[in-house]
Parts: C-alpha cells; structure tokens; sequence
C-alpha cells in the first residue's frame, strides 16, 4: 500500500470513529432526555393520585360529618307521630276541667320535645295565611277560600313540619285555598 492510500485509510478511520462517537453521544443524550419525560409523567401520577386522595379525605370527612348530623333521623322519624299524639291529647284534655291532668300531658310533652330538640329536631313554622310553597309543604286538599286574601296561601296546618339541622324529615301537610 502506498502511503496516499494509507493515509486515506486512517482518515477514513478516524472519520468512522468520530460518527460512532457522536452517535454514542446522541444514544446518550436521547436515554437522558427519556429519562427527562419518564420522570415528568411520574410526577404528573404522582400529584394526580395526591390530588385525587385529598379529594376522597374531603369527601369521606364531609360524609361523615353528615352522617353524623342525620344519624337519629330514623328514631326521630319515628317519634313524630308521638309528638302528634300528645298535641291531640293535649287539646282534648283543654277541653275539659281537669286541670291537673292536663299539666301532667303538658310536662311531658315539654320533656319530650325539649329533648328531641336537643338531638337537633326543629319544627316548621307554619301557620295559617302564610304563602304556599310546594318546595316547602305538602298540600293535602284544596278548599274554596273563604276571604280572597287567603287565595293560594295556607289556610289551616293538618300536620307539622320537622326537619333534623338542615333536612327536612317531614313536610307540613297544609290546606290552601282557591
């Protein structure tokens, strides 16, 4: 071989070995930069999946503060019907002249309904002439109004309302007028 060709051959050498390295060096920087994205999409599932746990705390915390307002509505529920039955009572016995006896319904009455209202039971108040709302009572009946005033208010309250903090466990049940 003659030297030109040598020479030729060395360059062509360090030629291949210079784009062997530079492709090492792009290997090397496309490894990095995935490396770079890898990690971005991990911390993007991390904070998602942070985010979403924050919102579950939030959402069983409200749950249970819920639950824990409405927890005796059942028993609540079924202690209405005895408030109704000692107003009942109580009217009738006013009716009457023993006066004893109606302290005694009204005493526990009172004791009845102050601890059902410590227990966070409320009643609706309700009373005749005051405005229909569906969205708040329960109409039973209509009857024909006997003064126009009256048109399309309440004009006598059958049952009360009661709700349990902000729900409502029963609507009044009213009669309204035409």
């Amino acid at each position: 071989m003659s030297k030109e060709e040598n020479q030729k051959d060395v360059e062509v050498e360090n030629i291949e070995e210079q784009v062997e390295e530079q492709v090492i060096e792009n290997q090397e920087v496309s490894v990095e930069e995935e490396l770079q994205v890898k990690l971005k999409e991990e911390k993007d599932k991390f904070l998602r999946l942070f985010a979403e746990f924050e919102n579950y705390k939030k959402r069983t915390s409200k749950e249970r503060i819920d639950l824990f307002k409405t927890a005796n509505k059942d028993v609540m529920v079924a202690m209405l019907p005895v408030l109704d039955d000692f107003d009942r009572a109580y009217s009738e016995i006013a009716k009457t002249k023993e006066k004893d006896l109606l302290k005694g319904v009204e005493l526990i009455s009172n004791k009845l309904k102050n601890l059902l209202e410590s227990k966070g039971l409320e009643l609706i108040e309700v009373k005749a002439g005051d405005v229909f709302n569906a969205d708040h009572h329960e109409a039973i009946t209509q009857i024909p109004s006997p003064v126009p005033e009256l048109k399309g208010k309440i004009i006598d309250v059958i049952e009360k309302g009661y709700k349990l903090g902000e729900t409502v466990i029963r609507f009044p049940k009213v009669v309204i007028g035409q």
